[in-house]
């Protein structure tokens, strides 16, 4: 999949093709299936099947300063949306200027003029514009002026009434659910990031940790998590088994917030490398314990019962692109 940030680095190569629409975080089962449509639509008509989606998302440009609340920065988007095998993904820069374009001339300078689009694909309740007043209508409406197909995807809902939705993933996640969150993902949620020297306090303890600094998107719920952890080589990514802390450490009085992983039966150098960790199931909730002895303690009995979780679950073996729900 190539990766574009301006219409004019786009080929005329790419142009011409089918263009799913949206901002897609998390890139939920719901999503998945715009995009596959798009796919799929592609397929059969002979041209290049394509994704558009905006950074930064515009509830940042609007309200940047809200409770950080992304389900996937961009590098996660990328790579998920690579795996559902689109031609490009273009990312259009969301600014003022675009904030204030209205829906008709949003069709008409961008997707028909810049990208030519044959055929453009949407969830059901998509807007767009100034003021969001683009919708499904006007673009059927439009359709008819510039000469390109329209599908909107229906609603879907899991079995048992769930809908598929970025707000429900969220909500999920803040409310220590992380396999249920996942049944909408079709995928275990994760955290990644760089992984940075700390105290060193899990080797004294015989808990080895590598710590990911959490910046710019989602808080789960705080607490110890059972895991699956590897580090990021895309579709090569090795995924192990560990037990997770994500918080801010409030036994050494800590007010930052970190992700420490401890993978069982691993005894690489991670240091500096991009480390991903997929939140399996909840264990208990962050506290503070009265010394060493009673945390060390408590970290072992943590290993264990993230054993017996992840025991309890299916995962695939060897290189996965995500570590797909169970």
């Amino acid at each position: 999949m190539r990766l574009f940030r301006t219409l004019s680095e786009m080929p005329a190569s790419l142009k011409g093709g089918v263009l799913a629409l949206g901002n897609f975080d998390g890139l939920h089962l719901g999503h998945q299936a715009v995009l596959s449509e798009a796919v799929t639509c592609a397929r059969a008509n002979g041209v290049p099947g394509g994704v558009m989606t905006f950074a930064p998302h515009p509830r940042l440009f609007f309200k940047p300063d809200q409770e950080p609340f992304l389900l996937s920065p961009f590098r996660i988007k990328a790579r998920l949306i690579a795996a559902l095998g689109l031609d490009y993904l273009y990312v259009q820069t969301f600014d003022r200027a675009l904030s204030q374009m209205a829906a008709e001339d949003f069709v008409a300078q961008i997707l028909v003029e810049g990208l030519k689009v044959s055929h453009i694909v949407v969830g059901y309740d998509y807007v767009f514009g100034h003021q969001r007043k683009g919708n499904v209508a006007l673009l059927n409406t439009l359709s008819q002026r510039y000469g390109f197909g329209v599908t909107a995807v229906g609603e879907l809902t899991r079995p048992g009434g769930a809908r598929y939705s970025s707000t429900n993933v969220r909500n999920l996640l803040k409310d220590a659910q992380p396999a249920e969150a996942a049944k909408l993902l079709g995928r275990y949620w994760e955290i990644e990031g760089r992984v940075e020297h700390g105290d060193q306090r899990g080797r004294t303890l015989g808990f080895p940790t590598a710590n990911v600094p959490y910046r710019d998107y989602l808080h789960p719920k705080k607490g110890v998590y059972a895991v699956r952890a590897g580090v990021d080589d895309g579709a090569g990514t090795v995924w192990l088994d560990g037990v997770a802390n994500f918080g801010n450490r409030p036994t050494f009085d800590k007010t930052d917030v970190l992700l420490e992983a401890h993978l069982f039966d691993f005894s690489g150098n991670l240091y500096t490398r991009h480390l991903r960790v997929a939140l399996i199931d909840y264990i208990r909730d962050e506290r503070k314990f009265d010394g060493l002895d009673a945390l060390k303690a408590q970290i072992a009995h943590d290993s264990a019962t993230a054993r017996d979780m992840l025991a309890r679950r299916r995962f695939p073996d060897g290189p996965a692109p995500f570590v797909a729900a169970t």
